[in-house]
């Protein structure tokens, strides 16, 4: 059925290709996240939550499937940016438990950003009157949201860990604004 530019359907539609493309941005990511980790239980987290990913992919792919679209993403910016930054955070010096402190920083500016769009995409199902696609969107933020709490939790060992690391000099250390 076509759907007018102007309704809540194609705001739907349109958010639920901007979070599938930035799902699929994030099984790119995450493989690179997990090699760069260097706690075995923060590896870990990243390559189940990579699985987990490739099935909020394929629940996705289910909803467009069902509304009769395209499985496609248009290139979500926000993703990106975040990223981006992720993939800056690899390139600094850090080491060891200051590494895997950033990494789960920037993992979670990733989760907070995904749990905003599934609890966005979920609201407007439900007022479509979507029940199936709200059961699936509910049952992906639910694991999003998990993922942030096992984030959290492991971050508290992480940071702990990073704080007692001896400090260098920060003479010549690179910050994020990065000199022009």
């Amino acid at each position: 059925m076509a759907t007018s530019k102007n309704s809540l359907r194609a705001l739907y539609i349109d958010e639920l290709k901007d979070i599938y493309n930035a799902e699929k941005q994030l099984t790119k990511a995450l493989p690179k996240m997990a090699k760069a980790a260097s706690s075995e239980d923060l590896r870990n987290g990243f390559t189940e939550h990579l699985e987990q990913t490739k099935s909020h992919v394929e629940r996705l792919e289910q909803i467009f499937e069902a509304l009769g679209e395209r499985a496609s993403g248009k290139k979500c910016a926000g993703m990106e940016g975040l990223v981006e930054e992720g993939s800056e955070i690899m390139d600094e010096d850090f080491e060891g438990s200051i590494m895997d402190a950033a990494l789960i920083a920037a993992a979670q500016r990733v989760e907070h950003y995904e749990i905003a769009a599934y609890g966005t995409v979920s609201a407007f199902a439900e007022l479509l009157g979507e029940s199936e696609h709200v059961s699936l969107l509910q049952q992906t933020l639910d694991e999003e949201k998990q993922t942030d709490a096992k984030l959290t939790e492991l971050s508290k060992d992480i940071n702990t860990a990073a704080n007692n690391e001896p400090s260098e000099p920060a003479s010549g250390s690179r910050r994020r604004g990065r000199a022009a």
